[in-house]
């Protein structure tokens, strides 16, 4: 009976042993999908976006803000330390470290409680790639196997490597690049061994010992850490002194470090159609803006605000403005303000708002006169008119009768003094005598879309974005060839082997000839027209002011010899901004308030437009007057031709 029971007893205890291995067999192979994730890691990571200087501009992610490194390019202290603290036997173990286990279940026995860890390095990875969190019996066991299979698939070497790209170290900081940079402004390589200790010492609880919340408690820790690395004779005492009493500096910066959100949320629109990922796939964008330029802006379009309300007494809640200047001659965008307050208002008006640009658009007009071969000498009627507007509907016809801004009419005046004054009833006698169909034709060549048929549109009734305006622009300030606004320089991702340039693109248009005889027309609008207020002692500038019906836009569209910047002011609820406030009175100040900053930091730049090849001078009633071979002297007797 007896040796009946102890077979029955070695039957269960084999099948107990079956059972067992099959369970644990069974857990093995159902790790494979876990370990993966780890021998095959591949983390979100954030993109970074540069100036054209090389300088951050903005660290950009979806939900983890990781900034990859390879273990190569992981100081050797870091290392040191990382191991000191949190697994002195690193290099012996599998995976495991059985006496470790021991004496911390020996430990936790003696205290009734749980006291002391025996997580070696690779298990903690595999805890924070685990996503299952439940304390069980079943999951630690996985745990196990899984660090196994790591430690038998990936080099030690690598294995650091993905810890320390993957650890979370308080205030949304994953990695320790990152964490490096967040907090110290500094590369890896930058950082003195306490600041090394410091980051060490948050995986343990990175909420606790987060540096800019609890500074104290960080450097208490971090010097329990040095104490440990001392213990093992892996610095020397001066060492050892040196950092424990040393206290570094801690930023507190916001995680993206934006320093410019609307030309961000431009790249990004731009990026997104061809990179879908491109928010958490780890890329580096060059940027054509300049940092230094672009505060300026910032500073400038403020300036222009502050001085709408505090002078002008300006009030309206939805007051804004938008500023974006671009280099001529290759369309980089050196800096680009969608708005006062991005905090406030994130709505893009660079690309998003498209607002009537009022006598902005004249020069256009003007240009396809030029190019029929009318010339700046040229006599226009300055007098009132009166326009029927046809209806669908009998006996519903209206009338248009415009005005001039000064409420007066002079009769002939030039095609220059029509243009430097910004006389409306001028322009519109001016497109009668070329048809309206030439104009829009015209405006269409040029680059424009969208173009209503009908006469007020030489007056700028149709909207236009202040991007498109800078690259219209630049038909004159690039003398003929219009150039499509660049804000991406580069874009790389070495983990995909990916490298992109953009070129830049322009159409020629119109000659440079006929270019220079637009640009010294407006030229003549900041010496002596509207534009007066945009007048520089420092260098040449060109332009041309643009106000709509009541007062609603006031836009300045201005130039020098070798950039172009579009600055306009408004109401986002499209009501007037008050009597008088004309382009030439809101935005062409901001304009020579910038100016004079940015020549402080970039006195390199063009000052003096250049007189191209064709352009010829003519005397005409006492006066000096350009000409082309497109564009000749109007046939009257007083012309005397220079040659």
């Amino acid at each position: 009976m007896f040796k009946k029971f102890l077979w029955f007893i070695f039957v269960l205890f084999l099948l107990g042993i079956i059972v067992i291995g099959v369970f644990l067999g069974y857990l093995y192979n159902s790790t494979k999908f876990d370990a993966d994730k780890i021998i095959y890691y591949n983390p979100p990571l954030t993109t970074q976006f540069f100036d054209r200087n090389k300088k951050l501009v903005a660290n950009i992610f979806d939900k983890e803000n990781r900034l990859y490194v390879k273990f190569d390019e992981i100081p050797g202290r870091v290392i040191e330390t990382l191991i000191a603290t949190e697994d002195t036997s690193f290099f012996e173990h599998h995976g495991y470290n059985l006496t470790a286990i021991f004496r911390a279940l020996i430990k936790d026995i003696k205290a009734g409680k749980k006291v002391e860890g025996a997580s070696t390095i690779t298990q903690q990875l595999v805890k924070m790639l685990y996503l299952n969190r439940e304390k069980k019996i079943k999951r630690k066991i996985k745990e196990l196997f899984i660090a196994v299979k790591v430690e038998q698939t990936l080099s030690k070497n690598k294995i650091l490597e993905i810890y320390l790209n993957q650890v979370y170290l308080g205030h949304g900081y994953y990695g320790i690049k990152t964490a490096s940079q967040g907090y110290f402004h500094k590369k890896l390589n930058e950082l003195t061994l306490k600041e090394i200790a410091m980051l060490i010492a948050l995986p343990k609880a990175p909420s606790f010992y987060d540096p800019t919340k609890h500074y104290n408690q960080n450097i208490a820790r971090a010097n329990i850490i040095l104490k440990r690395i001392y213990s093992l004779g892996w610095i020397n005492k001066e060492e050892y002194e040196n950092s424990v009493f040393e206290k570094p500096k801690v930023y507190n910066t916001t995680l993206t470090r934006n320093k410019a959100p609307y030309i961000i949320d431009i790249a990004l629109k731009q990026l997104i159609k061809e990179y879908p990922d491109i928010k958490n796939g780890g890329y580096k964008v060059t940027l054509s803006i300049d940092l230094s330029t672009q505060k300026i802006a910032q500073k400038s379009l403020k300036w222009g605000y502050e001085r709408l309300t505090n002078k002008y007494k300006l009030d309206n809640p939805t007051l804004n403005g938008t500023m974006i200047t671009i280099d001529s001659r290759n369309g980089d965008i050196l800096s680009a303000v969608g708005g006062v307050d991005y905090k406030k208002s994130n709505f893009n008006r660079i690309i998003q708002s498209k607002r009537s640009v009022g006598s902005a658009i004249k020069p256009f007009v003007y240009q396809i006169a030029l190019n029929l071969g009318y010339n700046p000498a040229s006599k226009i009627p300055d007098i009132s008119r009166t326009y029927k507007i046809k209806s669908d509907k009998p006996n519903e016809d209206k009338f248009w009768k415009p005005k001039n801004y000064e409420k007066d009419t002079l009769g002939f005046i030039t095609l220059r003094m029509a243009l430097v004054h910004s006389r409306n009833l001028a322009t519109i006698n001016l497109t009668s005598l070329i048809g309206l169909d030439t104009i829009i034709n015209g405006l269409y060549k040029f680059g424009f879309d969208k173009v209503p048929e009908n006469m007020s549109i030489v007056l700028g009734s149709f909207g236009v974005t202040p991007l498109k305006m800078a690259e219209e622009y630049t038909l004159f300030s690039n003398y003929g060839k219009k150039v499509k606004p660049r804000l991406i320089l580069s874009l790389e991702n070495t983990k995909k082997g990916l490298f992109v340039t953009y070129k830049k693109k322009y159409d020629e248009i119109i000659p440079p000839y006929q270019a220079y005889l637009m640009i010294d027309i407006l030229r003549d609008v900041v010496k002596k027209g509207t534009g007066r207020n945009a007048r520089m002692k420092e260098i040449e500038v060109a332009g041309k002011t643009g106000t709509t019906n009541n007062f609603r836009d006031g836009w300045w569209c201005g130039f020098t010899p070798d950039t172009t910047t579009i600055i306009w002011y408004g109401n986002d609820d499209n009501t007037p901004l008050g009597k008088r406030m004309t382009g030439g009175r809101v935005s062409a100040p901001v304009f020579k308030y910038f100016y004079t900053e940015f020549l402080k930091i970039h006195p390199e730049r063009k000052r003096t437009f250049d007189k191209p090849k064709g352009v010829k001078t003519f005397i005409i009633d006492g006066k000096k007057e350009l000409f082309t071979k497109i564009s000749p002297p109007p046939k009257r007797e007083v012309n005397i031709p220079i040659f």
